[in-house]
């Protein structure tokens, strides 16, 4: 276990370092950040004398290599707009993005999964027919789309729930702000939230589906059958646990998408999460947080994959640690 640990903080260090460079190089394609920075009335002089203090006259390398050594001591950069350290920034926007994310999760699970063992159990049933059609069409709508008709249905047509901001949050610990604890919170958690679960939850029951139906023509579920013993017992504690381990695999996956997906999501419903921000950087040519969030929800990436194979092991003991490259 502990050489596993080891080969994967190195592959993590390496993809870390590849997605660094890529952050930075970027930066340049994004356009003048000093443009927006100042005035027309500036002087071309000027311009150039806030590009020297900026260090944006210096090389490629000079620059990549400076910007290096402060993220190793936890330095992204500082925000040409809000004047503060990106990191910072970018972590007080965090939990908005992880409450949204969470609450996605949780509504995939608590759907997703009984409804593709269903469409496993009864395969010809006109409901699993139905799931099965509608998660097809769920693959073939964009999220912004779903987003859009959430907002036009239940907030515009039916006012059921508010459609833009975070609304009514507490204090937790005193370390960060949450609206779980509200119920304006979750007022205006429910159509993000679903927007974001609506558009993966049709991978998973599909996924779920399909694993569940291979698991069930296994031996070992016909020994268990002849055993007498009882429908959901064999369902959903030996079939389901085994068909858990490609899920957890794509879900680990698709949980560091959900990130990157809440760009999206935190856009149309003025999210005020990492997504948000991130497109108000790229607007406003902020390009050291630009980089300091796309090595952050890297970052989020490699632990997550990291934890999907450390998972490997709990969720199916005969998987060998040995199977994943050791």
């Amino acid at each position: 276990m502990l050489i596993f640990l080891l080969r994967r903080l190195m592959q993590a260090c390496f993809v870390m370092i590849i997605i660094s460079i890529i952050s930075f190089a970027i930066q340049d394609k994004l356009g003048d950040p000093v443009q927006q920075m100042v005035g027309m009335t500036v002087s071309p002089e000027e311009r150039n004398q806030l590009r020297n203090e900026l260090g944006l006259n210096d090389g490629f390398f000079s620059q990549y290599w400076r910007f290096a050594k402060g993220v190793l001591h936890g330095d992204l950069g500082t925000s040409y707009y809000y004047k503060e350290p990106a990191l910072d920034v970018i972590l007080n926007k965090l939990p908005a993005t992880l409450e949204l994310a969470f609450c996605a999760i949780l509504i995939i699970v608590l759907v997703a999964t009984p409804c593709g063992v269903l469409a496993a159990i009864k395969p010809k049933h006109i409901l699993s027919r139905l799931l099965m059609i509608v998660s097809s069409i769920g693959l073939s709508v964009p999220i912004f789309i779903v987003a859009i008709l959430m907002v036009y249905i239940f907030s515009i047509e039916l006012n059921m729930a508010p459609s833009f901001g975070r609304g009514q949050t507490t204090e937790i610990f005193g370390l960060w702000e949450s609206g779980l604890f509200t119920k304006d919170g979750l007022k205006h958690l429910l159509l993000p939230s679903f927007s974001l679960a609506i558009a993966l939850m049709p991978i998973f029951v599909r996924l779920i589906r399909a694993e569940m139906m291979e698991v069930l023509q296994s031996e070992y579920i016909r020994f268990a059958w002849s055993k007498g013993l009882s429908a959901p017992r064999i369902y959903f504690k030996h079939a389901l646990k085994n068909t858990m381990l490609p899920v957890i695999t794509v879900g680990g996956i698709q949980a560091g998408t959900l990130v990157a997906y809440t760009i999206l999501t935190e856009t149309i419903f003025q999210w005020p999460g990492m997504g948000f921000l991130f497109m108000d950087a790229v607007n406003r040519v902020d390009t050291p947080l630009v980089s300091a969030y796309l090595i952050v929800v890297g970052g989020i990436f490699v632990i997550t994959n990291t934890l999907v194979d450390l998972i490997y092991g709990l969720v199916n003991p005969t998987v060998r640690l040995a199977s994943h490259g050791l």
